[in-house]
């Protein structure tokens, strides 16, 4: 039987690269390889936020950390040579909807010629066996019929930022035929849902945004408090995206498109994660809007995440209310003056305790 967990005999001592090392979900997945005994380099531009995880947590510690744009292509390729990955996940993105509105070029140029470059960067080098390449739950052309997205869906997207990573999927799908399968070297991309956790002080992000705005006394103000998304902890996609590498690693054919989400009977709107959260951090006012405002965001997303559990032997640990809770309780000790990198580990202990 497949462990739900992953293989810490398998991570100690490997070589890894993660790129988007000083983000949310990269500082968080370079904890977490440390932990498990992973020799780690991470390619990041400096954390675009005050605070920030990565500080307050030293991930520095856990990573030869370099800082370097990945549209730099021939910096990323002499930093990905001298360090010789074995594995390596992409996470370095422009990685909100509503920006790329006011900076398409920008979201593009990150995303998808970001991808390329690093792609390119790893073809050239004979260390690495497997890469995981994360884009986003958002790549499916979205008719928003209700129906479950599945891997194998067409992809598409309205917005610059979901157009850029359905393009990265392409990308993914070109180096893995025209460079890297022969070289067997397995390279598959990660789709994942809404990822939420302590951490994060990202603009234009639900959680985040209601945390700052109650701690400063302020009005959470809700623009589509009916949009549904698969909301998840994102130590779920993170531990999926370990157990894709460890399977990549042993079986490159298995190096294909998964999707990480919730049981797609757990997808919430946004007024019912914002009423848990708020009930679970003590205080808060909230107003959601009457009328949608701003660029086209989609309403309805959900995901089917039947591939992971049956090829990897992942599912879901902890449901999407459970995740606001960790969420919420995380910033409740962090304010309350206990060490961001003791709350991160104290969270991964705790995932990896529960079957």
């Amino acid at each position: 039987m497949q462990s739900n967990n992953p293989d810490k005999e398998f991570w100690c001592g490997k070589r890894v690269l993660v790129t988007g090392h000083t983000g949310f979900k990269g500082s968080w997945l370079a904890i977490w390889l440390d932990q498990l005994g992973a020799k780690v380099c991470g390619i990041s531009l400096k954390p675009n936020t005050a605070p920030n995880l990565f500080d307050l947590a030293e991930v520095s510690g856990d990573v030869a950390h370099s800082i370097c744009d990945i549209r730099d292509a021939e910096k990323l390729a002499v930093t990905v040579s001298n360090f010789k990955p074995e594995i390596v996940f992409h996470l370095a993105a422009q990685a909100l909807v509503r920006p790329s509105y006011a900076d398409p070029l920008e979201t593009f140029s990150s995303n998808t010629m970001g991808t390329a470059n690093l792609l390119d960067a790893v073809r050239r080098v004979d260390s690495v066996n497997a890469c995981v390449v994360v884009t986003t739950d958002k790549v499916y052309n979205n008719e928003e019929t209700g129906r479950h997205f599945y891997e194998d869906d067409k992809l598409g997207g309205h917005d610059p930022y979901s157009a850029s990573k359905a393009a990265a999927e392409l990308v993914v799908s070109s180096y893995r035929s025209a460079f890297l399968a022969n070289k067997n070297v397995g390279v598959a991309s990660a789709r994942a849902g809404n990822a939420i956790g302590g951490g994060d002080w990202s603009d234009e992000r639900l959680i985040p945004d209601a945390v700052k705005s109650w701690q400063r006394g302020e009005v959470l103000q809700i623009r589509r408090p009916g949009a549904i998304r698969p909301w998840q902890h994102l130590l779920d996609p993170l531990c999926g995206y370990l157990k894709l590498a460890e399977s990549i690693w042993h079986s490159p054919e298995n190096a294909t498109a998964f999707n990480f989400g919730p049981d797609p009977e757990d997808s919430h709107s946004v007024k019912s994660i914002i009423e848990t959260a708020c009930a679970a951090f003590g205080r808060g006012e909230v107003e959601f809007a009457e009328a949608k405002t701003g660029p086209h965001e989609a309403h309805l997303l959900s995901l089917n995440n039947a591939k992971a559990k049956t090829k990897l032997g992942v599912s879901p640990k902890w449901t999407t209310e459970t995740a606001v809770l960790k969420t919420m309780n995380w910033y409740k000790a962090f304010y309350a003056g206990q060490n961001a990198r003791s709350l991160c580990l104290n969270d991964i202990r705790a995932f990896e305790e529960t079957a």
